[in-house]
């Protein structure tokens, strides 16, 4: 593969924190057993990115393709899955579950790893400095969200990412500049911390601004759960009470779509494990067709059962 990067140890987490907070899917990928000969080793680490770039190591030739194939497949599905890889006969009893990929590459080694899927880490833009505004980003901050706090002047619709969620706390002061920016940038929740009353004003100076009608709709006014009469930090646990039930209810999830290797996969038809096509793969064209192999062995076995050279 092109696109592998030599990160080692905990390097690796490192790397996978700074992808989290970034916004990218990824999959963390562990090692949780081995038996030799094997080149990759327990506890050995590997990140896929919804991009397409590997980084760690997380076995040789014959595991790296069979991973990025399943790493995918788990950044579309969202699971969590365990992936067996080795010769059937030294696989043991597998748990329920198990993805199991019999390989037939020389090195007779085998292999357990984990896959889990890693969403991005929820965005939380909030505008304004008011001591329920305060309130908030520690309370958010504590849920390990990344947390903006800018004032209004300092407000962009740069700041936003499609699943971002903007609460406007400026009590009054350029609410429809922020709003309108931020409506216009489409992100997944914004909510202005005003009372009902305030709301209707406020949506009808963004209307007659020309503020799309869907957009319009989306703004919640009040923002926050109706607790009813409450201080400031209940309106900030309100807020976030409701951010964390819409978050929990899928609101803010979207559909991975995890960018395939810039080196194309073939699967081999004998023992089911994925390949690189490259010129120096093993392969086999049979009338239009060619067939690529994860080992010499792979390619003979296909041939006589086929009968061909």
């Amino acid at each position: 593969m092109s696109r592998t990067r030599a990160v080692e140890g905990w390097g690796v987490l490192e790397h996978a924190t700074e992808l989290a907070r970034s916004g990218e899917p990824f999959v963390l990928a562990t090692v949780v057993w081995r038996e030799g000969p094997s080149s990759g080793q327990q506890g050995s680490r590997a990140i896929y990115t919804a991009s397409g770039e590997m980084y760690g190591w997380i076995g040789g030739a014959c595991a790296e393709p069979t991973f990025i194939r399943e790493a995918i497949a788990t950044l579309e599905t969202g699971a969590p899955r365990l992936l067996a890889l080795g010769a059937s006969d030294r696989f043991g009893d597998l748990l329920p579950g198990t993805t199991a990929v019999a390989m037939s590459c020389q090195s007779e080694g085998a292999l357990q790893i984990y896959l889990e899927p890693v969403v991005a880490v929820p965005h939380l833009v909030i505008v304004g400095s008011s001591p329920m505004a305060a309130t908030l980003a520690s309370l958010a901050h504590e849920l390990d969200w990344r947390v903006e706090q800018v004032s209004g002047p300092g407000f962009s619709e740069g700041l936003l990412r499609p699943l971002s969620m903007v609460v406007v706390a400026t009590q009054g002061h350029g609410d429809e500049d922020v709003l309108a920016a931020a409506l216009k940038a489409a992100p997944a929740y914004v909510g202005l911390v005003a009372s009902s009353r305030r709301g209707e004003s406020v949506r009808a100076v963004l209307a007659a601004e020309g503020v799309q009608e869907d957009r319009l709709a989306s703004l919640r006014v009040p923002a926050g759960l109706d607790l009813g009469s409450t201080t400031h930090k209940e309106v900030a646990v309100s807020i976030l009470a409701e951010l964390v039930q819409l978050r929990a209810q899928g609101a803010f999830a979207a559909p991975v779509t995890a960018q395939p290797p810039e080196v194309p996969l073939a699967v081999d038809p004998v023992c089911g494990m994925s390949v690189q096509i490259d010129p120096g793969a093993q392969s086999l064209q049979v009338g239009d067709e060619v067939f690529y192999f994860c080992c010499a062995g792979c390619r003979t076995t296909f041939a006589r059962e086929r009968g061909v050279a």
